[in-house]
């Protein structure tokens, strides 16, 4: 089933920081749309994931070895974003590969 134009702006919004996570939640919960809460999880997943990975990192050592693994953390995480907006943006509903699925079950209560 292709979304109509509100649901695919409600995927894209999701994606556009934790304000646009929010604004697209509040629009989503006026039409219900199951598009919608699965862009909402997947977005929600994440922004636990960059969470997660910046408390770990927050503690900053003189080790040389922990800066560039916050540099490839942060591109992971571009890389991740971008696999999932892209097929927002498209009106399609695509898993982010390896924790898609994950994000999905564990975020359940976001509908």
């Amino acid at each position: 089933m292709t979304p109509d134009k509100k649901e695919r702006n409600i995927g894209v919004v999701a994606y556009l920081t934790i304000i646009g996570w929010v604004i697209a939640l509040v629009m989503n919960s006026e039409r219900r749309s199951a598009y919608g809460f699965f862009h909402l999880r997947q977005m929600f997943g994440i922004m636990v994931t960059a969470f997660a990975f910046h408390a770990l990192t927050w503690f900053r050592f003189d080790y040389g070895y922990v800066y560039p693994l916050e540099n490839f953390g942060r591109l992971l995480l571009f890389v991740i974003w971008l696999l999932a907006f892209r097929p927002a943006a498209k009106g399609e509903q695509r898993e982010i590969p390896f924790i898609g699925a994950y994000y999905q079950e564990w975020f359940r209560f976001i509908r």
